[in-house]
């Protein structure tokens, strides 16, 4: 067995109402001053009154940071640091999906270490040391609560990551509840994004890709594609939504330590040039990049494809893998998601750009079980156009 590291969120709270209990689960990480990260819709539905007001109870003082948008902009991010920073904050609370979740961890970090984001980029360059952290995540879908990665869009279109250790939160606090009123064509998209986790993770091609990482992988994917038609048509449904959620987060504990590839990799210029959810952005690649991956990843394929879809058990060894991607296929259309890239605005004539914004993302690409070109990259957009 090869060696490997495994790193995650240091607590792991999953209950039913239990960010209305914050305070107790949290204050003394949090401290006397904390400042809340969320966005405008959360604010708007006062998913985190509860908690904010359980840390205001216990004496708290909370500052409310809720500009947070779909793929934050650094501006944003540096907006949140100053309001943290004025606040003299003892704590950081993200609350939200995963675009409020990343902000929170960079801010705790900045404030907490006084170290340059330029310096910070990449893989293993953040050192920290960072502000108590607790992230509580209203959507299934991302994991962020459980990794260590934090995407920030830099100028127009460029995504960039921090990816390091020092900004797992203390706490992530996983409460169904929140995820209720999550409409369908949220749910759908983040919830293929959260199984998209697993399977790149179980496939990844990462030197660390590990058994932990594996086995968490394969339970994600067996709450993921048990509970994901069940949350998308019925959103009442507290034991699927709970499902769900803890799918995302051990995906997101997958993927954290045997990162993703491809599949990330082509979905990021959708979102950072047309500003398509990054949920969808990867539905919509996602069997365009395992069809061209199946020569090298087949026997991984396979080998996961009945933990999402256990009919696929019956389904002869050889051809299970390719039956395993018409499966995903399917299960987009079944949820009634766009399955093209026109369907979602793509103009045919970004196909070039595309493919090589998608070439910067070396370290995804690192990763893919089959070595992928420029020219892959444009074969596959085509087949998603």
């Amino acid at each position: 067995m090869q060696p490997f590291q495994f790193h995650t969120t240091r607590s792991i709270v999953f209950r039913e109402g239990a960010a209305a209990d914050l305070a107790g689960l949290a204050g003394r990480i949090l401290g006397p001053r904390v400042l809340v990260v969320t966005d405008p819709g959360i604010r708007m539905l006062g998913l985190a009154d509860r908690a904010i007001a359980s840390l205001t109870a216990s004496g708290a003082a909370c500052t409310v940071f809720d500009a947070v948008e779909a793929d934050p902009s650094l501006a944003t991010l540096m907006r949140a640091v100053e309001a943290g920073r004025e606040a003299r904050v003892t704590g950081v609370l993200g609350f939200g999906g995963g675009s409020p979740m990343d902000v929170a961890k960079l801010v705790a970090l900045l404030l907490g270490s006084g170290e340059a984001l330029e310096e910070a980029w990449g893989v293993g360059n953040a050192k920290g040391p960072r502000l108590p952290l607790v992230l509580v995540p209203t959507t299934a879908g991302t994991g962020s609560e459980v990794t260590p990665v934090a995407i920030i869009t830099v100028g127009e279109e460029e995504k960039r990551g921090v990816s390091s250790p020092a900004i797992l939160p203390d706490l992530a606090v996983l409460d169904a509840t929140l995820t209720l009123g999550l409409p369908a064509n949220v749910t759908a998209p983040t919830g293929i994004d959260a199984m998209v986790h697993a399977i790149e993770a179980y496939a990844s091609a990462s030197p660390n890709n590990n058994p932990l990482s594996r086995m968490r992988a394969r339970e994600a994917l067996r709450l993921l594609g048990a509970n994901i038609k069940t949350a998308v048509f019925d959103g009442s449904d507290l034991r699927a939504r709970g499902a769900m959620l803890l799918g995302a987060m051990l995906a997101g504990q997958a993927f954290a330590n045997s990162p993703v590839a491809a599949v990330h990799a082509l979905a990021y210029p959708l979102g950072g040039t047309f500003h398509i959810p990054h949920g969808l952005s990867n539905a919509l690649v996602l069997p365009h990049v395992l069809r061209f991956n199946l020569p090298e990843a087949a026997g991984a394929y396979a080998e996961i494809a009945g933990d999402a879809f256990p009919a696929l058990l019956r389904v002869a060894d050889e051809v299970r893998a390719e039956a395993f991607v018409e499966a995903l296929a399917a299960l987009a259309r079944d949820l009634k998601m766009p399955v093209r890239l026109r369907d979602a605005g793509v103009p045919e004539s970004a196909i070039g750009k595309l493919a090589a914004d998608a070439m910067k993302q070396e370290r995804l690409l690192v990763n893919n079980p089959r070595r992928l070109t420029q020219d892959d990259a444009l074969s596959i957009y085509r087949a998603a156009w």
